[in-house]
């Protein structure tokens, strides 16, 4: 029978239910993300990795709010960074989500994971807004499910990939967080059944009238998701897409820039805004971490955009 989870409050920093060695480890996996904070978390994951390889099997519960607790596996180096409580995951997405408490919108997670964004914008400090988790990977599914049960089961979830049409894929890697169905023609993987964003209209998932925030993290499969999602993203939606740092062309953005009638914004860390993009060289100063991803924005809606100069306006008055 499995052990039952280390408990962990961010607001408090109280850890309970680990035995003195797991505890030295929570102390480890925080100190280990403020050191390397300082330079993006290079090779914190690996090291955490290593570590969890002396832990025992088990999970680590992290309450994120009152109304919201994320699962995963303990020693997880790519969660992990969640035991330091001034870690930010994803700054760009939490000033959107965190903006949009009173607006009666649908995230659509593409990429979900473990469902981190899912357990967070289905909370009641975020909103308590509907949330659909779409995983392929079976073994990422599995965390997920579990998130949505230890959530009330308030998540909707859905075991697929997102590309530019139905159909199927192999899905690889060696990293949870980087599955793929990029490159999907080479032998080998978990064949995963494919969809298109537009198949969620189709198939009465959401309605074309709604609102909506549709994160992307697809690694690498973001432009033949956009293809895919062209009557969504002509609602008033956003797109939350992954601009992977080691791309010095900035193909997501070029694609979204220059093939579509989204407008393209980029959270500014220096200015606290989401600025509009007109000239990719903007990316060259923000993307300062070839291992890191950035997120992208793009968006058709008058409502949104309207929205997002509401929230630049009340930073640029946070900044006099």
């Amino acid at each position: 029978m499995a052990q039952a989870p280390i408990q962990f409050d961010r607001a408090s920093g109280v850890l309970e239910g680990a035995n003195l060695w797991e505890r030295t480890a929570a102390l480890a996996l925080a100190t280990g993300s403020k050191i390397s904070s300082h330079f993006s978390h290079r090779g914190y994951n690996g090291c955490a990795n290593l570590l969890r390889k002396t832990l025992p099997e088990r999970n680590i519960a992290i309450k994120l709010n009152e109304d919201a607790v994320f699962e995963f596996p303990y020693g997880d180096g790519y969660w992990s960074k969640l035991l330091n409580r001034s870690y930010n995951y994803e700054d760009e997405l939490e000033v959107l989500f965190r903006d949009s408490t009173d607006v009666d919108y649908t995230l659509i997670d593409c990429g979900a994971n473990y469902g981190y964004w899912s357990v967070l914008v289905s909370s009641r400090p975020y909103g308590s807004h509907k949330a659909i988790a779409i995983e392929p990977s079976s073994q990422n599914f599995a965390k997920l499910a579990n998130n949505s049960r230890v959530n009330d089961g308030r998540i909707e979830l859905m075991k697929c990939a997102i590309g530019s049409a139905r159909g199927t894929a192999r899905l690889s890697g060696t990293k949870h967080e980087a599955f793929s169905i990029a490159g999907s023609a080479n032998s080998g993987g978990e064949e995963v059944p494919v969809i298109a964003l537009d198949n969620l209209i189709d198939d009465g998932k959401v309605s074309a009238s709604g609102k909506f925030l549709i994160k992307l993290d697809v690694e690498g499969v973001e432009i033949e998701a956009i293809k895919g999602g062209a009557r969504l993203l002509a609602t008033d939606s956003v797109v939350l897409c992954e601009e992977h740092g080691n791309d010095p062309a900035h193909t997501v953005s070029r694609f979204i820039l220059e093939k579509t009638p989204l407008k393209l914004l980029v959270y500014d860390p220096s200015t606290r805004q989401l600025e509009t993009v007109t000239e990719l060289s903007i990316l060259d100063r923000i993307k300062v971490s070839s291992h890191v991803g950035y997120n992208v924005f793009g968006t058709a809606s008058a409502f949104w955009q309207n929205r997002i100069d509401a929230l630049n306006a009340n930073a640029a008055r946070r900044m006099q």
